[in-house]
């Protein structure tokens, strides 16, 4: 294995002359590839819907397409009023003229809904009539009051357009679920119902409202509301699009501030290290067309930016740096000592490119074992992440040694002079005589903080829960929060209901299903005893509506009929009546039926077991004979904890095990490679047990990966650790000798780089979004946790072997040490 690893490191040295000779055509070569990712940057875009959190053939997502193809976009856009009287005539004749204002000027709308337009449904004599509630608005004080009961005492209106207290009514705001492309200039012009894009073709896929367009919407929206806003019409707007249209400016905003912190504080290190331009200037230019091939290579692949691949840009900054760091530490030592580049450049490859090649390859490896995860931002994250640094290792290794072999450079010490590495040898080989010396006393301690660490696994909880993301100091946040709390709930789950046969809506054992279904969502309670379901609405509200008002009125007939016949005359006399909210429950061959339950925005773990009380209701109710498919936003959102569970386990376990293999095959010893994942796993389990579990952190799309991405990073210095302890033992096989040269050696670049890591990670803290914050943290602690095992754990590990028989041989084997 030594002579292998000394062919390897001639190969390496070799191939720092070739670059040497050639420089010119490498820079050349090296820039037609770069400059052809680049001209993909054009093509990158943006994706904060919910569905982005899936892959295109996931079957969620697949009914969820369905249900949107059928019945339009579920998720509204609230626009909520507290006003000092809703029941005021002032007030309602300003809620028409914001009404009409949102029509007029609002693009992409399929419907606006208040209690300006809500459909009222009575009958006059054997006539039935469904005309807007305010027809006419109420003129004097008891038409007022009479208008007030009216509306709080209907089921329709109430948690829908008015609360239960009438201290808040709400405006609803349908989009279109289609962007209508083409037919856009048309839409601008009218924004009327007759504006909807027609059918797509068979086979060709409708594509959703995109973000630019989105975002016009709900910036239209807030340009109405602005003009309207004012203590007697508070306006406060949440929602689906909104919430959507702030992620993507917090998207925005925040890449920016990472990325220019990351560059700044990059560049901070870069100095204090090297206290040379280039040695600055090199690394940040490696990083950053790193950085751009690797989202070239994202618009080039249509993949868009989410969420969770917000992160990725600093990210790869903060990673791909260690590398150059490496070799221009061991570059600027040996060209101080020589003044010869050529041979400065030969020793550098040759010394540093394997640890280097190994350290890209583990981080690699940990990032790729998210590309097969069932959450399809997670996936783009890993496997994108993965490729960045892996481009990073090409351009370090390639691009870095040309610009070196090209650039003038003078002979200059390195960090400050002698005196300031004078200071850092006592510190860092203090390090390594107080680990060595007191090696019993490292590993006992690093024990008791293992065991403490894996008791704490089993607190980790997983949360799905976006709104709590947000700042309560955010304007959507608060809205949300308010509308939850006012009108009982802002999110939908959908169930559809198929009969698989035309008119099967008519039976009356269907309805009865269906109220039957709808009163068991209504009594459900949550863990605190209390109901979740704000309201629920469908095709058989409209029919009871329907009955109660061809029966004089009367409350007693708010009911199903029980005959086939008398449903279907009693629907075809509602569809007839001139409104078209058939059309939005159930579809045209009156074959399904949707159903809708409105609840809070909570927890999304906790609506596990709501979902699944739904299905199995639907199951018990219905049988055989009808076909039940649970969607909307809220099964979107359980699904993704399950999501989140199953790529949680095969991610970590991929990374475990090929990293693992990794370090079996670099070390060359099956022992010592194990003895070396004991040192990498302990950083993990401290953060996911003893940091999160106990203080309460869950693990969301953003803290689950935590684990992979620092696995593959922590590896990255006990590479260089174990590389450069081999080397010194090889030369006197004594322990503390060689954890000492070590770490005088290699332990400046492994501080330095993770102080780098570090500052990377914890920049998140500047986010806007309070899980991006948690994670930059929690990562930016473990990759301290991971400095401190190599520095204190691996050679107290090291020396406690060492002082055995066994161990003594094991080295010698492994290091080509003579006995």
């Amino acid at each position: 294995m030594a002579k292998l690893r000394a062919r390897i490191d001639g190969g390496f040295e070799r191939f720092g002359a070739w670059v040497y000779r050639n420089r010119f055509k490498t820079l050349s070569v090296m820039l037609l590839v770069i400059a052809a990712f680049l001209s993909q940057l054009p093509k990158l875009g943006f994706d904060t819907s919910n569905e982005s959190y899936f892959h295109e053939d996931d079957p969620t997502i697949l009914d969820y397409d369905r249900f949107r193809e059928q019945f339009g976009r579920e998720e509204f856009m609230i626009v909520a009023i507290t006003p000092p009287e809703v029941f005021d005539r002032a007030f309602l004749e300003k809620l028409a003229a914001f009404h009409d204002a949102l029509e007029d000027e609002v693009p992409y709308l399929d419907d606006v809904t208040s209690l300006i337009n809500v459909r009222s449904t009575r009958g006059e004599g054997d006539e039935l009539i469904v005309e807007d509630l305010l027809e006419e608005m109420p003129r004097t004080p008891e038409e007022m009051a009479q208008f007030r009961e009216r509306v709080l005492a209907h089921p329709l209106y109430r948690n829908f357009l008015v609360s239960e207290s009438g201290h808040m009514t709400t405006v609803v705001i349908e989009t279109l679920a289609y962007s209508p492309g083409d037919e856009e200039d048309d839409l601008l012009e009218g924004f009327d119902e007759e504006a909807a894009p027609e059918p797509a073709l068979e086979g060709q896929k409708r594509e959703p409202l995109t973000v630019e367009e989105n975002r016009e919407l709900v910036q239209a929206t807030r340009a109405v509301a602005a003009r309207f806003d004012g203590p007697d019409f508070p306006v406060h707007i949440a929602g689906g699009p909104p919430i959507q249209e702030f992620f993507e400016r917090m998207m925005q905003q925040d890449m920016g501030t990472f990325l220019g912190l990351a560059v700044l504080s990059i560049a901070v290190f870069l100095f204090v290290l090297f206290r040379r331009i280039t040695g600055v200037i090199l690394p940040l230019i490696v990083v950053i067309l790193a950085l751009l091939s690797t989202v070239g290579l994202m618009g080039a692949t249509g993949v868009l930016f989410t969420i969770p691949t917000t992160i990725l840009p600093s990210f790869i900054l903060a990673v791909g740096v260690g590398a150059s760091v490496h070799l221009l530490s061991v570059f600027y030592r040996r060209y101080q000592d020589s003044g010869d580049k050529s041979a400065a450049i030969v020793y550098a490859l040759g010394h540093s490119g394997l640890p280097i090649f190994m350290t890209s390859l583990t981080t690699a490896a940990g990032l790729f074992a998210f590309a097969t995860a069932e959450m399809a931002p997670v996936a783009h994250l890993g496997i994108f992440a993965g490729t960045g640094v892996m481009i990073a290792l090409v351009y370090t290794l390639v691009l870095m040694p040309a610009l070196l072999a090209i650039l003038p450079l003078r002979q200059r010490p390195l960090i400050g002079g002698a005196g300031a590495t004078a200071i850092f040898d006592r510190i860092l080989t203090g390090i390594a005589d107080f680990a060595t010396r007191r090696a019993v006393a490292v590993v006992a301690v690093s024990t008791v903080v293992l065991i403490v660490s894996v008791v704490g696994l089993f607190w980790l909880k997983f949360s799905m829960f976006f709104i709590m993301w947000l700042p309560t100091t955010v304007d959507i946040r608060q809205a949300t929060d308010l509308i939850d709390r006012e009108m009982k709930g802002t999110i939908n789950l959908e169930v559809v209901l198929d009969t698989r046969r035309e008119n099967g809506l008519y039976e009356p054992e269907m309805m009865n299903g269906l109220v039957q279904l709808a009163a068991f969502a209504e009594d459900y309670r949550d863990e605190a005893g209390q109901p979740l379901v704000a309201k629920t609405n469908s095709v058989a509200d409209v029919l009871k509506e329907t009955h109660r008002a061809l029966n004089e009125n009367r409350d007693e007939f708010y009911t199903v009929p029980q005959d086939r016949r008398l449903i279907a005359q009693e629907l075809l006399l509602f569809e007839n009546s001139g409104s078209d909210d058939l059309e939005q429950v159930v579809d045209s061959q009156f074959s399904k039926a949707r159903l809708t339950l409105i609840i809070p925005n909570r927890e999304m773990v906790d609506n596990i077991t709501f979902v699944d009380s739904i299905e199995r209701a639907a199951e018990r109710i219905f049988g055989d004979s009808v076909n039940v498919v649970v969607t909307g936003t809220v099964n979107l959102f359980t699904q993704m904890v399950f999501v989140m569970m199953r790529s949680m386990a095969t991610s970590y376990l991929f990374a475990g095990i090929v990293i693992t293999l990794l370090m079996m095959i670099l070390v060359g010893s099956l022992r010592l490679g194990l003895i070396t994942m004991i040192v990498n796993f302990m950083p993990i389990l401290i953060t996911l047990g003893l940091v999160m579990g106990y203080s309460g952190i869950r693990l969301d799309a953003f803290t689950l990966t935590i684990g992979s991405i620092a696995l593959g990073l922590a590896v990255d210095d006990t590479i260089h650790f174990f590389h450069n302890f081999r080397r010194y033992y090889g030369e006197r096989p004594d322990v503390q000798y060689a954890v000492r040269q070590t770490l005088v050696t290699s332990g400046r670049a492994m501080l330095f780089t993770t102080l780098v890591l570090m500052t990377g990670f914890w920049l998140f803290m500047f986010a806007t979004m309070n899980n991006v914050f948690d994670f930059g943290l929690l990562t930016g602690l473990t990759i301290f946790f991971a400095l401190l095992a190599d520095f204190f754990l691996a050679p107290a590990i090291l020396e406690l072997l060492g002082r055995t028989r066994y161990g003594r041989s094991l080295f010698q084997r492994w290091s080509g040490a003579e006995a």
